[in-house]
């Protein structure tokens, strides 16, 4: 790949022959001296060259499809893919079925937009390519994919774990139970939820499912998934190069906390190589019970590297914080607002219940994050129904100016 990308590839010429890198066999014996890529880079490319940047290694006519980020991060870049690109998405999400017990006599139903987004599209392609029936919930209301799903007897449910939670919420206030419903299995990405145990539980108990967790990114692939196990994510090492290294030193994490580094093999077109995720991660090498010995990221991705906030010396990330939220049933939506007072960085919890009455459910959520996480925060009460819904990731960390 990386000779390929030497020879016609713009963007990561320039990169590798800044540190004399001019072929493949030398990359790999100088990996560390290798420049990391991030979003910012290739988003300012892509501003200075429009519409696709020059990080592309083949002319524009051989690609057959345009993904966009989702933009929650800035800007939204424009990805290309090949038809062998393609191909490699939908072979790596036959993996990700197969791990979640996932087969062709199984009926697939995503909810999802279809738009630009990449989202659930290269899921869609794998569950073809595996043969099962796919499902389309674009352009449906909650509702109407409710109805969908129970009159097609859809048999798998694909979405971010909030979208599901919401699934469950408008199901209940319908007067309809899924539980019972032919749905068995659910795969979740874009957000963190599906492993943070609280979160998964709410899903599989109100949806009647086992609830999977699948990580990627639209610059780099689909990049792993959780087994049976569910206790983690496993990297798809075959077709990824994956390091974890400390977000500030730089250091290698072999075992540890850190930022997850990755570089696709499979996409030639678009590659990105030592491309810089912005999560944060723990990686472990040790065996896991289902056999597999593909590094592991123990809970997930558990947030992005810039989203932790210091509240009075405690490290706090807002998937921390659903893990604790997520274990009472009367919140139905929450936000985390960080905001400086007197030069110290303070945050509140704005919680919505799931109905009038629940007054007293403040108090015990602020009870459970001062101790559980040793922190203490203002806790604020919403009314039911008042915060937003999400259908893709969902943005319920801000910053305020004031108090």
């Amino acid at each position: 790949m990386l000779d390929v990308v030497l020879t016609s590839n713009t963007f990561y010429r320039g990169k590798l022959r800044q540190v004399g890198v001019t072929d493949g066999a030398a990359a790999l014996g100088r990996w560390d001296d290798v420049p990391f890529t991030t979003k910012a880079e290739l988003s300012d490319d892509q501003a200075a060259h429009p519409p696709y940047g020059t990080a592309l290694t083949y002319p524009v006519r051989r690609y057959v499809r345009m993904h966009q980020t989702s933009g929650t991060t800035g800007r939204p870049l424009r990805i290309l893919d090949t038809a062998e690109s393609w191909t490699w998405w939908a072979t790596i999400w036959e993996r990700i079925y197969r791990a979640a017990g996932v087969s062709a006599a199984d009926r697939v139903f995503f909810c999802f937009s279809f738009g630009p987004f990449i989202g659930f599209w290269s899921a869609f392609a794998g569950a073809e390519r595996m043969g099962a029936l796919c499902i389309s919930g674009g352009a449906q209301s909650t509702p109407e994919r409710i109805a969908s799903i129970v009159g097609s007897g859809a048999t798998v449910l694909l979405s971010t774990p909030t979208y599901a939670l919401r699934v469950a919420e408008v199901a209940r206030e319908d007067g309809v139970d899924l539980a019972p419903s032919d749905l068995r299995v659910s795969i979740h990405a874009g957000e963190p939820g599906a492993s943070i145990p609280a979160t998964r539980d709410r899903i599989e108990r109100e949806l009647g499912v086992a609830a999977f967790d699948h990580t990627g990114a639209t610059e780099v692939g689909p990049t792993g998934f959780s087994c049976e196990a569910r206790d983690g994510v496993h990297l798809v090492e075959s077709e990824f190069i994956a390091e974890v290294r400390d977000p500030v030193t730089g250091e290698v994490r072999e075992d540890g906390e850190g930022e997850l580094i990755l570089t696709n093999l499979g996409r030639w077109g678009s590659p990105a190589i030592r491309y810089r995720t912005g999560d944060r991660v723990i990686a472990a090498r040790e065996g896991c019970s289902c056999g597999r010995s593909l590094l592991k990221l123990r809970g997930g991705v558990l947030g992005r590297v810039d989203d932790m906030v210091i509240v009075r010396g405690v490290n706090v990330y807002p998937s921390a914080l659903e893990a604790v939220i997520r274990r009472f049933p009367g919140v139905a939506e929450f936000r985390i607002e960080a905001y400086e007072d007197h030069g110290m960085t303070e945050l509140r919890l704005v919680i919505e219940p799931q109905r009038e009455g629940l007054d007293g459910l403040a108090p015990t959520v602020g009870d459970a994050v001062h101790r559980l996480l040793g922190l203490r925060c203002e806790v604020a009460l919403a009314a039911p129904g008042s915060l937003p819904r999400f259908e893709l990731k969902a943005k319920r960390f801000t910053r305020v100016s004031a108090k």
